[in-house]
């Protein structure tokens, strides 16, 4: 997995937390507001609003520079648009994380060592 896809995953992947956070808040705002007179929801929305359009650019430059099959790329869409999905797409992505970094790893330490042959 080249650097820059590795980047593109962690970044994605910073973001998912806060997104699925920020879309909780905002269903809490909105209970808030239907049976309270705190009304939270145009501040919460924007900053959900914010978090989402980062997510779904960080998504789409991660599916571009990983290569995902449509059904992955579609699978971490979705979670995005679920209210807990965010933390469940940060567990995967962790996970691809780490084995893009192994590979990275391992690419180098092996042109190292094809290098000083």
């Amino acid at each position: 997995m080249p650097p820059k896809a590795v980047t593109a995953l962690r970044r994605l992947r910073l973001t998912s937390v806060p997104e699925a956070v920020s879309f909780l808040l905002l269903l809490v705002c909105s209970v808030l507001k239907r049976t309270t007179d705190f009304n939270a929801v145009p501040v919460m929305g924007a900053i959900h609003g914010i978090l989402f359009i980062l997510y779904v650019v960080f998504w789409a430059d991660a599916w571009n520079r990983i290569k995902w099959p449509f059904g992955r790329a579609a699978l971490y869409f979705v979670l995005s648009v679920l209210p807990t999905g965010g933390f469940f797409a940060d567990r995967m992505l962790r996970r691809e994380e780490e084995a893009g970094v192994i590979a990275l790893r391992a690419r180098k330490e092996q042109e190292g060592t094809v290098a000083s042959s």
